[in-house]
């Protein structure tokens, strides 16, 4: 998976589009970073700006909107309805894909410590990344805001984690921090009474409503007089009710601020059941702003497994089945391709190898280019077994005889589904490395520094190129070992199918090792290349083994049928 991170700044300044596009612009000019979202708001004079990446890139793109916005924004002269303390307020970081939190944390740290040094900036860290209890809350460390941060830079208790204790006047000081990822959702319901929608939300958030005696009907109060709360249905979930004119419905607008603890699609379904219980209808839901992958494809399992269908389906089909469960179409067109935060970062430009048809891509293959090449054609060779054992598994589930191997298969079947996309991937990666090859040939190497740098980008670029396949070889192998296993358990008419996807992951890792093997001449460092050597030597050793044993097997079932 591509690790992907999302940043939120928010800028002081919601009014003036000059300075907003300024800072925008300093973002968005760094490589490997997509802009999502530019949200200016007058009132709060303050503007929230999205964007998504790579680490580093995101790292990057963050330290020249905090510069820009330090060099064009004056907390001197800043006025507006939001709490703040400078010119950049806060900046978080969210992981999306293939991240962990403490990974996030420690990119605002690295931030931190560079704002705090080259740009003279206090910076705070709050959430995941406060090193502290009472630093975990944005309003604790907030308090007193920009007017009051000057008296309290002079408290030693509330010394920033980066940067000199020194009031910066103009730029203030910036809150930095990993937080999870806050879905904004709402959920339509077939009334207009804001009531009945506003019941439901105090029913299902978390903070819950006020407690009511059962004869009297008043609140229950504490010693202090206090209303005692009921927790509500949904952990780490925000909710209101509310009438939006221009649907002429009531919504449940929420705010789901830990997908892992609830989950929309979860979410989804608790309204359903508060609106039956009051005879409403949920009519549809809405997402406001991007989503992440992984929160779409759970969806979409969740209601197969309802429906006690496979889940071991393409990614586009477990989208559609969210979107249509959830009616997440209801309202406005949902385009998985604007609204999925991976999707937003797919290539705009240059053709993917996968993304062509048959006949074009094997077109390609004859033209005179050198690449696609053997890698590219093994790995997809191996997608191809990933699907065909993917397909005897979809085929086996649910199906009477095999109730036993049920929950075997589907877990095969996942796998599978999986590693197809890995070997799509890696049919394009495949080439990528060869260009990067290319690239690196081309590099000048008139002086001996030029030289050296030409030589080790050649170095780098060539063990990738052997690194390449060697993953295909990996991947081959296990998927060589599912379609085993299927031919096995899987349902029996399809034999001949797990069997020709053990003979296709087989083609795949012989075609992935003399990939490999051609690459290594070129590798320097014999370390490497004796390491190379002998991955390559071991792969087609137990792949030979495994394939002989399922050929072996196989055929005296095809050739004996009621053996």
């Amino acid at each position: 998976m591509q690790k992907i991170v999302e940043c939120v700044p928010n800028f002081s300044e919601g009014r003036d589009l000059a300075i907003i596009e300024q800072i925008s612009t300093a973002i968005k000019q760094v490589e490997g970073i997509t802009l999502l979202d530019v949200d200016p708001g007058a009132d709060t004079n303050r503007t929230v700006v999205t964007f998504v990446g790579d680490p580093e890139s995101v790292v990057e793109a963050a330290f020249q909107g905090i510069k820009r916005a330090s060099e064009v924004i004056d907390m001197r002269n800043h006025s507006g309805a939001h709490a703040r303390m400078g010119a950049t307020d806060v900046c978080p970081f969210i992981p999306v894909s293939d991240m962990t939190m403490e990974e996030c944390a420690e990119l605002s740290r690295i931030l931190g410590k560079r704002v705090g040094e080259e740009l003279n900036i206090p910076v705070y860290l709050y959430e995941h990344s406060a090193a502290t209890p009472e630093r975990q809350n944005l309003a604790n460390i907030r308090a007193g805001e920009y007017e009051g941060l000057a008296e309290k830079l002079k408290n030693p208790h509330w010394k920033p984690d980066f940067g000199k204790a020194e009031f910066n006047a103009s730029a203030g000081s910036t809150v930095m921090g990993a937080r999870k990822f806050l879905i904004a959702y709402n959920v339509n319901l077939n009334t207009r009474d804001q009531k009945k929608a506003t019941d439901i939300a105090l029913e299902i958030r978390e903070a819950g409503r006020n407690k009511r005696h059962p004869k009297t009907n008043k609140f229950i109060r504490d010693e202090n007089g206090t209303p005692i709360k009921r927790p509500g249905t949904l952990k780490a979930v925000k909710a209101v009710g509310w009438y939006i004119d221009e649907y002429k419905m009531a919504q449940i607008s929420m705010n789901l601020v830990d997908m892992d603890v609830t989950p929309f699609h979860v979410a989804f379904d608790e309204v359903v059941k508060e609106a039956d219980l009051r005879g409403l209808r949920v009519s549809g839901s809405e997402l406001v702003g991007l989503i992440p992958l992984t929160a779409m494809l759970d969806a979409g399992k969740y209601y197969l497994k309802k429906q006690k269908s496979s889940t071991a389906v393409p990614h586009a089909e477990l989208i559609r089945i969210a979107i249509q469960s959830m009616g997440l179409d209801e309202i406005s067109p949902f385009n998985p391709q604007e609204r999925i935060i991976e999707y937003q970062l797919g290539s705009k430009d240059a053709q993917n190898l996968v993304d062509m048809g048959v006949t074009e891509f094997v077109d390609e293959l004859a033209s005179d280019s050198p690449a696609p090449g053997g890698g590219s054609v093994s790995a997809l060779a191996s997608a191809m077994a990933a699907g065909l054992t993917n397909m005897v598994g979809v085929l086996t589930f649910g199906k009477k005889g095999y109730q036993e191997h049920w929950e075997e298969v589907e877990e095969i079947s996942n796998q599978a589904q999986a590693l197809k996309d890995t070997f799509l991937h890696l049919v394009d990666e495949d080439t990528n490395s060869f260009n990067a090859v290319m690239a690196a040939m081309r590099l000048p190497k008139s002086s001996d520094e030029q030289q050296s740098i030409r030589n080790q980008a050649l170095q780098d670029a060539t063990v990738y190129s052997a690194e390449v396949p060697l993953k295909v070889m990996q991947l081959s192998l296990d998927i060589m070992k599912l379609a085993s296993r299927m031919t096995e358990i899987g349902n029996q008419n399809s034999l001949s199918d797990a069997g020709v996807a053990v003979l296709q992951a087989r083609a795949g890792l012989e075609g992935a090792a003399l990939n490999v093997l051609i690459n290594i001449p070129g590798i320097d460092d014999k370390n490497i290349v004796a390491n190379f050597e002998q991955k390559v030597a071991d792969l087609r050793a137990k792949s030979t083994t495994l394939a002989d044993q399922v050929l072996s097997s196989m055929t005296t079932k095809l050739l004996t049928p009621n053996s």
